[in-house]
């Protein structure tokens, strides 16, 4: 199953049914939902392919004594129920789903989770955590988008909002954000996977940053190696070689016998030894002394 599936599995099971008001409103999620829609002779049908989520909608729908139907149309679960037996949740208005006229500051913290639960469950949806971060609500209409919209953001999860002709989602792509949602609409399990991926994540991630960072350096002195090189052989065809200072002949020679050697390394193997910075002085010398030739 995927991540979404395994997160809807463990909602479909929260066990708050005797709340009533909770119970209400998680069924408007669902209904603002772009998976609810309205059919010709005033029947809202919902669809979804995940068996939990069926069995959710209709235990809400049973729990509020509202009658509906459910039938399967190949892979698609479909609940039926009339208009009528709505009209003290919703409106509806051109064959658009609205949240009945109520004071969004009226509702309790709890209420507005159940809202965002609801709406999650019945089109939400959360990537595989393989992929990039990006957990996504569609809604069914702008309204019921800015309505969502403006939940979250009391709840100070940063939503981002996509309004189009034929989609109007909201969608979070940080991993933080995430989490919080996730925990916020009561998923534990599917918080402590999702943790337990972000710092494998982000352990890889940190791993593959020194590793390349370390290949960077490394091949920064394998070609600033082979450029002194190059520098010293060139000195060496000349009378220029012989004409260097002691200093700079035995760092050349050192150079030409050892080109894999790091600079720290070359300071400690002179007659002298010296720092790093001694010894890409001196190489520096050699080099601008060749380039002159």
């Amino acid at each position: 199953m995927s991540f979404s599936s395994d997160i809807k599995e463990e909602l479909s099971k929260i066990n708050n049914l005797s709340k009533k008001d909770e119970v209400k409103y998680e069924l408007i999620g669902y209904l603002i939902s772009k998976n609810t829609t309205i059919l010709q002779n005033n029947i809202i049908r919902f669809a979804t392919e995940n068996d939990y989520n069926i069995n959710r909608y209709s235990k809400l729908l049973k729990n509020l004594q509202i009658n509906h139907d459910i039938e399967f149309d190949g892979k698609v679960f479909i609940i039926y129920t009339k208009i009528h037996n709505l009209k003290n949740i919703i409106d509806v208005i051109n064959d658009n789903i609205y949240i009945k006229r109520i004071d969004e500051n009226e509702i309790n913290e709890n209420n507005k989770k159940a809202i965002i639960r609801g709406a999650f469950l019945g089109a939400g949806s959360i990537n595989n955590l393989d992929k990039k971060y990006h957990l996504e609500i569609n809604l069914s209409n702008e309204e019921n988008l800015e309505f969502m919209d403006s939940i979250l953001k009391f709840f100070d999860i940063k939503s981002k909002t996509l309004k189009a002709e034929n989609k109007n989602a909201i969608y979070l792509k940080d991993g933080e954000e995430i989490s919080t949602l996730i925990a916020l609409i009561g998923s534990n399990k599917g918080v402590l996977q999702f943790e337990d991926m972000r710092v494998k994540r982000e352990m890889s991630g940190k791993v593959n940053r020194i590793v390349n960072c370390k290949t960077a350096n490394l091949n920064k002195t394998i070609n600033a190696s082979i450029e002194q090189i190059d520098a010293i052989k060139k000195l060496q065809q000349t009378d220029k070689f012989n004409k260097l200072d002691d200093n700079l002949k035995e760092i050349a020679l050192l150079r030409l016998e050892n080109p894999n050697m790091s600079l720290i390394e070359l300071g400690r193997n002179l007659s002298i030894p010296i720092g790093k910075s001694g010894v890409n002085y001196r190489l520096r010398k050699i080099v601008q002394i060749a380039k002159e030739l």
